[in-house]
């Protein structure tokens, strides 16, 4: 388990994270929380603080959009939804993650070692 992932490559890969959540399906904060979670295997744990300046970022740029609705326990909810903005710049994210991934493979490996001191 990764006890601490430098906060510029959590920043990095939020927006595509978010964006690729919401591709499954509209969801809700905790929700959303909860899916971070369960991806990282537990590793990522974000909070409050971070998810909603992002998905309200997100939504003034156009790539969400949120609407109020209810949980099945009646208890009113935001709902946010990729757009098809949204969509086209997760394409982009991918490309760049795929990028960053092939770079960095070609000189890890496939498992990466980490030296021991």
């Amino acid at each position: 388990m990764v006890s601490n992932i430098d906060k510029d490559l959590v920043a990095a890969m939020a927006t595509p994270l978010v964006l690729a959540i919401l591709l499954e399906g509209s969801s809700y904060g905790y929700a959303i929380l909860k899916r971070v979670r369960e991806l990282s295997g537990g590793d990522l744990k974000w909070t409050d603080g971070m998810l909603y300046p992002l998905l309200h970022r997100l939504e003034r740029l156009g790539y969400v959009r949120a609407e109020w609705g209810s949980s099945p326990e009646g208890r009113r909810r935001k709902y946010y939804e990729i757009t098809e903005k949204g969509s086209g710049q997760l394409v982009e994210h991918r490309k760049q993650w795929e990028t960053a991934n092939r770079t960095l493979g070609g000189i890890w490996g496939p498992t990466p070692s980490v030296a021991t001191a």
